[in-house]
């Protein structure tokens, strides 16, 4: 069984959607189970709707997982657990204060030293715990073998599980087999393996940690979608980003078949905006013709086949919308150019229907004695809205069943 992780508190960002991603091929290559927990336990940051929002994007990139269990709903799993190891004096009652507690810690700072807690309520009498109506937290005993780990609270004083201690127990009760995660959570790997071990917890969970998507926090899936941004391109750049693939362009599928998760770069990477934004167009001229019109308002392949050359100007969605709509919209013509405009645009609404661009633009030329700048300018002007830009003889091609509509 493998896990997907994630907190309602806000966008997911693309760090988050690449550990999703190698987690669902990694899953699917080892005919393992995935499963995605949200991490609702900070009710105070949880934003509503957020969990829902994680799952749906999950679900229009493709990744599949078979169920969904919500942190909170394991409270009595979590508390349960901490019984256990207060039973076995694996684990102990810490009155010691917030405030204390920070105190501490600004001291081992101004100190130059790393504040670790020193076990000032491990050994208190039974009668001291028993009759001691101060708040208390649970901590667990610290290991004899690891003195990096010092003995850390499992319980808040309220009694619900730290983010360490839910983490652990929610992989031991999944039967979790491997865990595919940030880098930046490496941290907490050897104190929620000690958590397990004290459990009597005997499976050997295996570790990947990313490395970190530099600047990746600043960019949520949710706002690269909405900036024009396709899921294939995305995930493409994703999977290719420090992994050498065996193509540039590909898809999902294709990805299950080649990728190694051992091979991916132990170095951070820093998300390059003009590389998305190459792949984004590289996928969007491998769409169907009709089904790349969609994306800029039509249902008509005659309008994907005009987006498709002005994907040479533009690399998302929304600056090929941007290049399309003004053709559909009222002219700008400039004042030195007014009355050739005019001119044209009359001699074409009267004109005969042209199959072919060389036929209509002599027929035009010589209705309106124009040559030069005052014909090419004004003809391409009521044609594309636009006083330069792509072959006009390509533009007409797929325009030439719109000059009713176009030209008024």
């Amino acid at each position: 069984m493998l896990r997907f992780a994630t907190s309602p508190t806000g966008d997911m960002h693309i760090g988050d959607l690449r550990v999703a991603i190698f987690n669902y091929i990694v899953s699917q290559q080892r005919d393992e189970d995935l499963l995605v927990r949200i991490e609702d336990m900070d009710k105070e940051k949880n934003v509503e709707g957020k969990d829902q929002e994680v799952l749906d994007l999950l679900a229009l990139f493709g990744i599949e997982y078979t169920q969904v269990i919500y942190q909170s709903e394991s409270v009595r799993f979590h508390s349960a657990m901490a019984l256990q190891l207060m039973h076995e004096k694996r684990a102990f009652s810490c009155f010691c204060s917030p405030e204390w507690i920070e105190k501490k810690q600004k001291e081992s700072q101004v100190a130059n030293t790393v504040y670790k807690y020193d076990d000032a309520c491990r050994n208190l009498p039974a009668e001291l715990v028993i009759d001691n109506t101060s708040p208390f937290t649970i901590r667990i005993t610290k290991p004899d073998t690891d003195l990096s780990v010092d003995s850390f609270i499992i319980l808040h004083q309220d009694k619900t599980p730290t983010y360490n201690f839910a983490s652990a127990v929610d992989d031991m009760l999944n039967d979790i087999s491997i865990i595919i995660r940030s880098e930046e959570h490496i941290k907490s790997t050897p104190k929620q393996e000690h958590i397990r071990t004290s459990l009597s917890y005997e499976k050997k969970i295996e570790y990947v940690h990313l490395p970190l998507l530099l600047n990746s926090d600043t960019l949520s899936v949710k706002a690269l979608l909405e900036d024009g941004f396709l899921p294939e391109a995305i995930l493409n750049y994703l999977i290719s980003t420090g992994y050498k693939t065996p193509f540039e362009i590909f898809t999902l599928k294709d990805a299950k078949e080649w990728f190694d998760l051992s091979e991916v770069s132990k170095s951070p990477t820093r998300i390059d905006m003009d590389i998305l934004r190459d792949i984004n167009k590289k996928h969007l001229k491998n769409l169907d013709a009709k089904e790349l019109s969609r994306y800029v308002g039509f249902a008509d392949a005659e309008i994907g086949q005009l987006a498709r050359i002005y994907l040479e100007e533009a690399g998302t969605t929304q600056e090929l919308k941007a290049k399309i709509a003004p053709i559909f919209s009222e002219r700008i013509v400039p004042q030195e150019f007014l009355e050739q405009t005019n001119s044209i645009a009359k001699i074409i609404k009267a004109a005969p229907h042209f199959e072919e661009y060389e036929e209509f633009k002599k027929y035009i030329m010589k209705e309106s004695g124009l040559e030069g700048e005052n014909f090419s300018i004004p003809l391409r002007i009521l044609l594309t809205n636009a006083v330069d830009g792509p072959d006009i003889s390509m533009i007409y091609n797929y325009l030439k069943n719109y000059i009713g509509e176009i030209i008024k």
